[in-house]
């Protein structure tokens, strides 16, 4: 035989084993990805969603209908009851003393003594005294019972939250609920049902969101001055070493040493998700979480207790990226025990315009969005930094929020972080004494809440995408942005 033919006869082999060792490659691959695609329990067909972790979405049940812009009969005098007097609970009842149209109608502690020492804010506020709920674990359900509450005010630790909304809404009371209002989805899902169930106000007491900057800075993105918003960012960076020790029976570093994940989000979300006009033209699709290991914590407990901790879950520092329907994002991080200044960021990123709030506020814009009447000579003013001092002082005053015209100057002289809690509580009886939607509806405490189990499912599935539900199954287009209601 000679070369020639010798070469051909091994070409074709060569040939022949190339296409069976192609094939051996193609049906090993089409069978990986049948065995992934069970395996994973995720169909083949929507290959964008085949990473997606997905937490269940119970359907709405039959005859219950949704409480997007819920008004509620006008409430001539609002009759509250508050439940949990230790570290918010008091400051709470000494702003509605400053309220017009409203009764302090009841009080209830677990301990005693809170329930005396509030007693004392009411007489100093020349008020009657309110009846008094102590020395059991369930002796806030008697004040849930009363027939003469409207609103039911809770501020005890946070695993008490839900389960006291719950029952309070099912003896017919609105419902205001200290930050986070519900810890995991089970929670979330039982108060939005319940909400729905009897159409009653369920609502989060998120007061960051009447921080004097923050509503200014909505007011001026609600005007388009900076232009498209496309990116925010909030926070809970607190150092909380001096605080530990005052919370009763140790309930926050125990939830922390439990849970991993941003399971304090709400500080920042709430104003996040406002300026994005989540539930009200936009929604949260899915998030990404990750996080450092915990050191200062274990070392914390250890240095006060001598005990060796090995099983402490939530990071030292948490950051979560969230993207939304419209292709807008969102980031948030959760940090207690790192030595830092205080910042819940609260920064905004968009086409025309930027602001930022901690470490230095400020606002940085495209000259063409400063009118004459704020800047007459725009000859100094870039994009490429802060506007001076005075450009934001104008600015600021200029773009006012009508809710903080109204009351900034009472609400200093109240207080409570500055005002904004005043400020929260102003308006919650506000609306509800004019028959208006509130400021925050259930389904923004179900979206500000549900980082804290969502991103611990994205940490325990190595930072893998986790869908965020649509809480108001199929509303969250019908309302177009977000405005607070007023009386005309």
């Amino acid at each position: 035989m000679n070369e020639s033919c010798c070469c051909l006869e091994y070409c074709e082999t060569n040939l022949k084993f190339m296409r069976k060792l192609t094939l051996v490659f193609v049906l090993a691959a089409f069978f990986c990805g049948i065995i992934c695609s069970c395996s994973s329990g995720v169909s083949d067909k929507n290959p964008k969603k085949s990473m997606m972790i997905e937490t269940p979405v119970p359907e709405r049940p039959t005859g219950q209908k949704d409480v997007l812009g819920l008004v509620t009969p006008k409430l001539d005098t609002v009759r509250v009851g508050f439940i949990g007097l230790g570290m918010r609970g008091p400051g709470a009842v000494e702003r509605f003393t400053h309220i017009p149209g409203t009764r302090v109608v009841a009080l209830c502690d677990i301990l005693p003594e809170r329930v005396e020492r509030t007693q004392g804010i009411l007489r100093k506020a020349g008020v009657p005294e309110a009846a008094g709920y102590s020395g059991s674990e369930d002796a806030w359900k008697q004040l849930c019972e009363r027939e003469d509450i409207d609103l039911v005010y809770i501020a005890t630790d946070w695993l008490h939250h839900a389960p006291m909304a719950l029952y309070a809404m099912e003896h017919g009371k609105h419902v205001a609920i200290e930050v986070p209002a519900a810890m995991n989805m089970e929670e979330i899902w039982a108060l939005i049902n319940m909400a729905e169930k009897k159409q009653l106000h369920c609502m989060m007491l998120e007061n960051c969101v009447y921080d004097f900057f923050e509503l200014t800075t909505l007011n001026m993105a609600q005007h388009d001055v900076f232009g498209e918003i496309l990116h925010v960012e909030g926070a809970y960076i607190h150092n909380l070493d001096e605080f530990w020790a005052y919370y009763w029976n140790n309930w926050r570093m125990d939830y922390n040493r439990k849970h991993r994940g941003d399971i304090y989000a709400t500080h920042g979300m709430g104003p996040a998700c406002q300026l994005l006009d989540i539930h009200r033209g936009d929604k949260m699709n899915y998030l990404v979480s990750m996080d450092t290991k915990a050191v200062s914590a274990p070392e914390y407990i250890k240095n006060k207790t001598g005990e060796d901790v090995k099983d402490f879950k939530n990071g030292q520092h948490t950051i979560t990226l969230i993207r939304t329907e419209n292709g807008k994002t969102i980031q948030m991080q959760h940090n207690v025990t790192s030595p830092r200044p205080y910042s819940r960021m609260y920064q905004l990123t968009g086409t025309r315009g930027f602001a930022n709030k901690y470490p230095v506020e400020g606002y940085a814009l495209q000259p063409s969005q400063v009118s004459s009447d704020v800047m007459p000579d725009h000859e100094n003013l870039n994009a490429h930094g802060f506007v001076p001092q005075d450009v934001k002082k104008a600015l600021m005053e200029k773009y006012k929020h009508p809710i903080q015209k109204e009351l900034e100057e009472q609400a200093k002289k109240v207080g409570g972080h500055g005002g904004m809690d005043f400020i929260m509580d102003y308006r919650l009886v506000y609306c509800l004494r004019n028959g208006l939607p509130l400021d925050m509806d259930v389904y923004d405490l179900a979206e500000w809440c549900c980082l804290g189990e969502l991103t611990g499912i994205s940490l325990e599935n190595n930072s893998a995408p986790v869908a965020v539900p649509d809480f108001t199954r199929g509303g969250w287009n019908r309302i177009k942005g977000y405005r607070h209601a007023m009386v005309e």
